[in-house]
């Protein structure tokens, strides 16, 4: 696959102990994505490219939470989780964080939760992300991490709609499955929007 590294950024989307195994919202084989995003960190890193990984970072009664409401009114769907400063928002320890560039914290507005890397819930908050990257010349985004039909997704659509040209790495991420063909209608929609989706032996 013809990529120049050196405008291009991997984000590693929430590789986080509560959406690993035995995690508060744990994601079926979550931590198994650590190993293609550390080779594909690697090679990025050591190409002139950038390393971002984000990060959940709630609040301890954040409004995506049971019981909670957000601004909108509407009630959380999700058990606490990833919450600042305890062991569930730590990164998984097998995700290696020596080509990181930057860490970016989401979710931590006590009533807007935010999937996508680029924009809050509201679709309208920014988190900063989007001109970070643009003042680096990136024009090329792999995505991986979890979930696949939420934060990948959404983060993925989002990349596309900005402008730069998004590849997701398909064996780098993993779903929650919440309803019915959940990853399936995730892939679904990601392919229709025009995101390339490969496997992470296709990159370098």
């Amino acid at each position: 696959m013809n990529i120049d590294f050196k405008t291009t950024a991997l984000l590693e989307i929430d590789v986080q102990n509560d959406f690993c195994p035995n995690g508060a919202l744990a994601v079926f084989e979550g931590c198994a994505v650590t190993e293609p995003l550390n080779r594909i960190a690697r090679i990025v890193s050591e190409n002139g490219g950038r390393v971002i990984a984000t990060a959940d970072w709630h609040p301890a009664s954040h409004c995506s939470f049971k019981g909670q409401v957000n601004e909108a009114g509407e009630e959380g769907l999700w058990p606490p989780h990833c919450v600042q400063g305890t062991m569930g928002a730590a990164f998984h320890h097998g995700l290696d964080h020596r080509p990181l560039h930057l860490v970016l914290h989401k979710g931590f507005r006590q009533g807007l939760d935010s999937y996508s890397a680029f924009f809050e819930n509201d679709r309208t908050t920014a988190t900063g992300l989007e001109g970070y990257l643009k003042g680096l010349l990136i024009s090329t985004i792999l995505i991986g991490g979890l979930a696949t039909d939420y934060c990948v997704l959404y983060t993925a659509l989002d990349a596309k709609k900005i402008g730069f040209r998004t590849i997701v790495l398909k064996d780098a991420c993993r779903a929650v499955g919440s309803g019915e063909e959940s990853e399936e209608n995730a892939w679904k929609q990601m392919k229709e929007a025009g995101i390339e989706i490969v496997n992470s032996d296709e990159i370098g």
